[in-house]
This record gives C-alpha cells, structure tokens and sequence, in this order.
C-alpha cells in the first residue's frame, strides 16, 4: 500500500488543521493506522493510532481531548484533526499503516509510511 499524507501548512497558535492520509494500491480497510511526528532534532513520536474498522483509538496521553483520529474506509483515507494548535506541535506529520498490529505505538510495528506532511504553528 501506498500512502500520501497532506494537509499541513502553517496556522496560528489556537488554529487548526486536518491532515488527510489516502491509501493507494490496497484497501486501506485491511490496515490500521497511526499518526506520528517528528521535530528537527528529535525522535519521531507517537500522536495517535486507529484500528481497522475505526472502533477503537489511542492516543498520546497528551494529544488526547485535543486531536482526533478518524478514517473512512469507503474512500481509503484517515485524518488526523488537530485542534487548539501549539508552536510545540511544530513537527513533519507521517501517516502510517500495519497489517500486524492495532492500535501500535511503536514505529517498527508500522509496515508501510507515507512521506510527510509539515506543521508549522507560530506564536
């Protein structure tokens, strides 16, 4: 499976975004997905993972209440909706998608990742 993440850009503290994560070549219904980030300097961090049919979640504790992670499977995308932006949320977006496990934190045990996608939030 193929995976194009988009959405990003810059917005003000406060602001929001949506990230949108589209699957090419294979049902995206087959996988589970995640969201992580990385910060210039720092280790790609967890954000937020769903399983396959969209029932369950996880999140980093902190990102709860603030992100929301969804997907539709008739149109082979998920997104990430990230609302009252921070400057700390500053980092590159990658979507990510495993047929091994649900809900995973760790990036190992994501198969297949998209190519990132920018957030810039200024103060």
């Amino acid at each position: 499976v193929q995976l194009q993440a988009s959405g990003g850009g810059v917005v003000q503290s406060g602001g929001s975004l949506r990230l949108s994560c589209a699957a090419s070549r294979l049902p995206l219904s087959l996988y589970s997905m995640g969201w992580f980030r990385q910060a210039p300097g720092k280790e790609r961090e967890f954000v937020a993972a769903i399983d396959w049919r969209g029932s369950s979640t996880n999140y980093k504790d902190s990102k709860k209440g603030r992100f929301t992670i969804s997907r539709d499977n008739a149109k082979n995308t998920g997104y990430l909706q990230m609302n009252s932006l921070k400057p700390e949320d500053t980092a590159v977006y990658y979507c990510a998608a495993s047929r091994r496990f649900s809900v995973a934190e760790v990036p190992t045990d994501y198969d297949y990742w998209g190519q990132g996608t920018q957030v810039t939030v200024s103060s």
